[in-house]
């Protein structure tokens, strides 16, 4: 029985990436600062592997044996295009230098990972014009590693518009099945955006880069319909003025929609975010909906206007309420057994601050597994030739010979 492949997982957060690696895979260590969404991890996945600390403060003699796959989703918040623009020298995504630090560390210790993916929101190609992420594929590669990128939307999988950015990076050691990369970029997952920030990189990064090779993957099975409660615990339907008020913060553009779903003559259900717009010079709170089966980016909940409202229009009727935290968690990918912390704002900063199990489990079964089969393969191919070296008809008296040979020497000079 072949031995299942084993990941580390940084700035774990509640644990989407081991959810959506699955459990053929044996995670080593998990690593997160917040002791919130640690408490999440525990209870999903049992305090086992888990270490609850600054990644500054971790020390590879806490990373047992060698990884086949580090994950690492870090701070977003200085490379988000809502950020301030500090970028990797911020506070928060900063931290990716402490973390490869330890991946750097390894490598001297012989016990490189395999393979690495990095994900982030896709401001990390444009931060400071493309120099920020002309520094961690300069990381990369400097680290040993060949990689490239995917600019992913979850929408593709689930009612949710969140595009993504995950580089991948492999061991100049470890062979690339052929049908895993192709010779140019491809849409959807090769953006302009990402072709730009490619187009940017130096000469020597892109003699390392990989263009990956993924089919698009089948229609989404699941609908916005599909994720939303009928009557959740944790948040209650507006009154019919708060709700009025909310399509009063409406463009004309926006009343629109409502009407056109009021036309549909089905049960219509859609989202809507409350933005700061500028008209004639002045800050205006406006109330944005969409009712195209597909829910906005979910955000942590820094303040009022980060929070997901639904809208539900039937029989000409017009309700709204806040998001349900078991609504987030479905957005997500997140089974329903799966344990949210029981305050709202705690569940929502930790669905909104994750990663999507179905992206993640998609990478995992087109690029990973296949990644995983051909090393085992070769090494078994390794293990034949050498036992059939072994079994050659003289070649052990020739080995014999040799020693023989060598062991009368040190006779005869003795």
């Amino acid at each position: 029985m072949m031995k299942k492949p084993s990941f580390y997982e940084f700035f774990a957060g509640g644990g989407m990436a081991r959810a959506g690696l699955g459990p053929g895979w044996t995670c080593l260590f998990a690593n997160d600062f917040d002791a919130k969404k640690a408490e999440s991890y525990r209870l999903n996945w049992g305090a086992g592997a888990l270490h609850v600390g600054d990644v500054k403060a971790v020390t590879t003699a806490q990373l047992p044996g060698q990884a086949d796959l580090v994950w690492a989703s870090f701070p977003c918040q200085d490379l988000s295009l809502a950020g301030a623009g500090a970028g990797l020298k911020g506070e928060r995504s900063g931290t990716f230098w402490p973390f490869w630090a330890l991946m750097k560390a390894l490598r001297v210790e012989g016990r490189a990972p395999r393979m690495i993916i990095l994900e982030n929101v896709c401001g990390a190609l444009t931060s400071h014009s493309g120099k920020d992420f002309q520094s961690i594929c300069a990381a990369l590669a400097e680290g040993g590693y060949r990689f490239g990128a995917l600019v992913i939307d979850a929408g593709l999988f689930l009612p949710q518009s969140r595009p993504r950015l995950f580089i991948i990076a492999v061991d100049d050691n470890v062979a690339i099945p052929a049908l895993l990369t192709g010779e140019a970029p491809s849409l959807p997952f090769h953006t302009k955006a990402l072709r730009t920030a490619y187009a940017q990189l130096d000469a020597s990064l892109k003699a390392g880069w990989l263009w990956w090779s993924l089919p698009a993957p089948g229609r989404r099975n699941k609908t916005l319909v599909e994720v939303i409660e009928d009557e959740p615990a944790d948040v209650p339907w507006h009154s019919a003025a708060e709700t009025r008020t909310l399509i009063g913060m409406m463009s004309d553009v926006n009343l629109a929609k409502i009407e056109d779903a009021k036309r549909a003559g089905r049960k219509m259900v859609g989202t809507l975010y409350r933005r700061t717009r500028y008209m004639a010079g002045q800050k205006i709170q406006r109330a944005e909906a969409r009712f195209d089966d597909i829910a906005g980016c979910l955000r942590t909940p820094a303040g009022g206007s980060s929070r997901q409202f639904v809208l539900l229009v039937e029989k000409g009727r017009v309700r709204s309420r806040l998001m349900s935290a078991r609504e987030t968690a479905r957005l997500m990918g997140l089974e329903d057994d799966y344990r949210l912390p029981e305050r709202y704002n705690e569940a929502y900063h930790l669905t909104g601050d994750g990663v999507v199990v179905d992206v993640v489990r998609y990478i995992s079964e087109r690029i990973l597994w296949p990644m995983i089969e051909s090393r085992k393969r070769n090494e078994v191919e390794k293990l034949h030739v050498n036992h059939a070296m072994q079994k050659k008809p003289g070649a052990e008296s020739a080995h014999r010979r040799v020693r023989r040979g060598l062991e009368d020497q040190g006779a005869s000079s003795g």
